[in-house]
């Protein structure tokens, strides 16, 4: 049974040899910042994931972490939903169908029904209908990088990417998917993953099939 994966980009940096940031407080932006890191240009896929909590927004390209920006998100009557999503649409100059044709400049949609990343004033909390508000010069930084299709992930307070399987990947017995070794094993096991790396406090790492980096499609 051939597996798909509903966020690929995450399933892809558990397998990197560079880790991830964390956030942490020196990540802290004032209302209406953004930071574009020049370190962090690499390749991979281009993806995101904003956290409503903390109102904020990391940009990742393949396992770096390449821009953070403050965000406004949803307000509580109108609160900005939390999942995977792709984006559907990109129109530079757009104006909201729903809110006295509000001006929502470098509009990606991420719902058919009136969620998107746009740039807008940030006033340092949540001030939206349900939008993702961005700085205006990040916003049209991101615009250019982004495609149809782009993920973006919206969570509570998470900031990194997470290992997000289909279910058909977990209900297929015959197919490994990720495995946990002692740093010291030097054999391969089941669909003949490589050994991992060594460590020097024999903590358990985690191995993934690479049978999982052979696919090429998204599910959604």
């Amino acid at each position: 049974m051939r597996a798909s994966l509903l966020f690929l980009p995450a399933l892809l940096l558990l397998g990197s040899a560079n880790p991830l940031p964390a956030a942490s407080p020196a990540d802290a932006l004032a209302p209406g910042g953004f930071r574009w890191l020049e370190e962090g240009a690499g390749d991979g896929p281009l993806y995101m994931v904003i956290s409503i909590d903390r109102q904020m927004v990391h940009v990742y390209r393949g396992d770096r972490l390449i821009g953070q920006a403050r965000v406004s998100t949803g307000t509580k009557g109108h609160r900005t939903p939390t999942g995977q999503f792709p984006i559907l649409q990109k129109r530079q100059w757009h104006r909201s169908n729903l809110y006295s044709n509000a001006p929502m400049p470098f509009m990606q949609r991420l719902t058919w029904d009136g969620i998107a990343l746009h740039a807008g004033h940030d006033p340092g909390y949540p001030a939206s209908h349900g939008c993702i508000r961005l700085p205006y010069a990040f916003a049209r930084q991101l615009f250019a990088l982004t495609r149809i299709g782009t993920p973006v992930e919206v969570t509570t307070n998470r900031l990194n990417p997470a290992l997000l399987l289909d279910p058909l990947v977990l209900g297929d017995p015959g197919h490994s998917v990720v495995t946990f070794t002692p740093a010291n094993s030097a054999t391969p096991r089941g669909n003949a993953m490589p050994p991992p790396a060594e460590t020097d406090n024999g903590v358990p790492m985690l191995e993934v099939d690479p049978a999982i980096f052979g696919l090429r499609f998204v599910r959604y």
